[in-house]
């Protein structure tokens, strides 16, 4: 007898075949309750393209647009700026499950209903991130999501499924949003569509039936998963197998759309991805016109059946855990985050001219550490070095921004002269960036900037080993973890919160280490 994963595939793939996609060097599998579903290589596709997927079944605002029965209040709510983009297909996804008949059910019924992001924790799993970023991110996130959904999604979704008055508005719950939310930002690609596809009026006489979406979030340089109300989460930029648009022609040009693709978005995350994704808008590489494709980046033989991973970016676990619901142990993109609270700054003497400074360079008082930053430090072990700048691991937009806020009362007023004399006591001009940065560094040693570092650093450890103990206590209880833990049993949330807080309190100690010799030769360079 099928397995209730044998059928729910069946149905899909029957549903992808009807319309128009092809597996051509691969097939969908059902791998475990962790993974879920995934892509596996079947035989060995001659041009290396595994998976071709019509455009037209992508869920893009687009496609809840021109939806015959979502499509027209949608639009009303979009065009007042009751909804945006993405609140957009969320609401879409969150309707369509609902709806029984829905067309999309084959696709939906094999989206996962149980998820592994910090969201989705029960209070005892989220204690064990305490003191971290991602702890108070996730209570934040939850909270607007929550309020969101109080104020404006709940009756959106109860009026839309109004419309064929198929369910009761009654089963219209804040899980079904959550989960809507937790399938878009897990499972949505920053996706370079042919302009000639989402403005199809630039080809065609407009009519005044057309939908007008010039307002979507669709650069090609936008922060595809930043969120508006949680920004202490480092979150990369758009999808970096995305291709550059090169294109001068307008009808030529890439416009670049949020979206889910079926059967693309079974892949999953490996550091050495077997495959990549591509556009073909003309059809000259698979023969489907406006097409996204699975193509193989080395050869697979056909009796070596493996899982056809893609890579999801250089991602910490920090993100990796808010966006997916996993962690990579030793994870070589692993980065800490620290931040300069600018709350602090406003009880400081000449906070206002600090902030003028901090303004006129455009600093960020929040910076992201990789962790290979950490391989070429000022250690010992790193080699020998004249001056402090020669292994600085740290960005200098951060330090700079570090002296401002450090600086005394001496040094403020050194660094106006200098200003003053590069545009003039009546400034006739705006001084530069780079003018604003050099001026400060001209006139503020290091040693104060690199002992405010040291302090946010041992703040930063502190707040951590109080919530939940030493990086040597988590290694003691990720011992005990690993032989209890597998990916289908008990326990996954609590293993990956050990393996990302453990990595934060590692990494912390770490660049403490490095701050406290930049300190210790700053201040032997100043004397």
């Amino acid at each position: 007898m099928a397995t209730p994963e044998e059928v729910k595939l069946h149905v899909f793939l029957q549903w992808l075949k009807a319309n128009g996609a092809e597996l051509r060097g691969c097939e969908i599998k059902y791998c475990n309750s962790s993974k879920g579903f995934g892509i596996f290589s079947s035989s060995n596709a001659h041009d290396g393209i595994l998976m071709v997927v019509p455009l037209d079944l992508a869920i893009t605002p687009m496609t809840v647009l021109q939806d015959p029965l979502m499509g027209s209040e949608c639009r009303l709510m979009f065009e007042d700026g009751n909804v945006d983009d993405r609140l957009l297909i969320m609401l879409f996804l969150t309707v369509q499950r609902l709806r029984k008949t829905s067309l999309w059910r084959p696709y939906l019924e094999m989206l996962p209903n149980e998820f592994f992001n910090p969201l989705w924790f029960t209070a005892n799993e989220l204690a064990e991130l305490k003191g971290t970023t991602l702890h108070r991110a996730t209570e934040l996130q939850k909270k607007n999501l929550k309020a969101l959904f109080d104020d404006k999604v709940k009756n959106l979704v109860e009026k839309l499924l109004n419309l064929d008055g198929e369910c009761d508005c009654k089963d219209v719950k804040f899980e079904d949003f959550l989960w809507a939310n937790s399938i878009f930002w897990a499972r949505a690609l920053n996706i370079p569509f042919p302009r000639s596809y989402v403005f199809p009026q630039v080809q065609k006489t407009q009519d005044s039936s057309s939908i007008d979406i010039s307002t979507f979030s669709c650069s090609s340089s936008e922060n595809m998963a930043e969120r508006e109300t949680v920004d202490t989460v480092k979150i990369n930029e758009s999808d970096p197998q995305n291709a550059q648009d090169t294109s001068s022609s307008p009808e030529n040009e890439t416009v670049w759309v949020e979206g889910l693709v079926p059967g693309i978005d079974f892949c999953n995350h490996d550091f050495k991805p077997l495959a990549t994704w591509e556009v073909d808008g003309t059809g000259s590489a698979t023969g489907v016109c406006s097409s996204m494709y699975l193509r193989s980046v080395e050869k697979i033989t056909p009796c070596n059946e493996k899982e056809i991973s893609i890579s999801y970016g250089n991602k910490g676990n920090e993100e990796l855990l808010y966006l997916y619901g996993f962690v990579l142990e030793d994870n070589p993109d692993d980065y800490l985050m620290v931040h300069y609270p600018m709350e602090a700054l406003a009880d400081m003497p000449f906070s206002e001219a600090k902030m003028q400074l901090l303004e006129a360079q455009k600093a960020q008082t929040r910076c992201l550490l990789p962790r290979n930053l950490l391989k070429n430090g000022l250690s010992p072990e790193n080699g020998t070095y004249n001056n402090v700048e020669d292994k600085l691991v740290f960005p200098e937009e951060f330090l700079s921004a570090l002296r401002t806020i450090a600086m005394k009362e001496s040094e403020l007023y050194h660094v106006t002269s200098i200003l003053d004399e590069l545009v003039g006591p009546e400034r006739e001009r705006q001084p530069s960036e780079n003018e604003v940065r050099s001026a400060i560094q001209q006139a503020c040693g290091d040693s104060n900037t690199f002992q405010l570092l040291v302090d946010l650093l041992n703040m930063k450890i502190t707040e951590l080993e109080e919530c939940t103990g030493t990086e040597a206590s988590d290694a003691e209880l990720l011992t005990v973890e690993n032989k209890r833990f597998t990916s289908q049993g008990n326990g996954r949330n609590r293993w990956a919160s050990l393996v990302y807080r453990q990595g934060q309190k590692q990494l912390a100690r770490g660049f403490l280490r490095e701050a406290e010799r930049g300190l210790e030769l700053a201040m032997l360079l100043h004397k």
